[in-house]
């Protein structure tokens, strides 16, 4: 099965995808009414790290994969695909939503590994779209995995220097 067979199955097949990304949102609401004021106690914590976790890949993953289809495979936006490209950022921002007004993300577990994910995403994207844009071309005789550890060593610059920018 690739990638896209489990895209057009969840397409044909709406009920679970709907189910899982309303579920989340009203499973936070259900935790802010009943936890209110007390989100950042343990056990709501871990609850609301597992919904932001539960919501945030998907929606990171469905925004990165438009982002691709966009720049790279030049798709029409009217190609969209609601289920799987336009429902996770939605149910993501949704739950996001409600979950800070019961506690602030700073004090939810493994939150702040998420803003290091999306930066490596979108560092990855934007040298892949920097080498597609501008054609280069690498004839070299240095064997590929010495150019796999200076892209990771460029990563890990990158992050070093992302840290020290923001930085408080």
């Amino acid at each position: 099965m690739t990638l896209q067979d489990f895209f057009n199955l969840l397409s044909d097949n709406p009920f679970l995808i709907l189910a899982y990304f309303i579920l989340v949102p009203i499973t936070a609401i259900l935790a802010g009414i009943l936890g209110k004021n007390e989100g950042h106690l343990t056990p709501w914590k871990y609850l609301y790290s597992a919904l932001i976790f539960m919501v945030a890949v998907p929606g990171i993953f469905a925004i990165t994969l438009s982002i691709y289809l966009f720049l790279f495979e030049r798709r029409s936006i009217l190609q969209t695909d609601v289920y799987t490209q336009i429902l996770p950022v939605v149910s993501m921002v949704v739950t996001f939503f409600i979950i800070r007004k019961n506690v602030a993300m700073e004090y939810i577990p493994g939150f702040d590994k998420l803003s290091g994910l999306v930066m490596m995403i979108f560092t990855t994207l934007a040298v892949m779209w920097f080498l597609v844009k501008f054609r280069i071309l690498g004839i070299t005789f240095i064997p590929f995995q010495y150019i796999i550890f200076i892209f990771i060593g460029l990563f890990i610059l990158f992050r070093y220097g992302w840290k020290n920018m923001t930085r408080s």
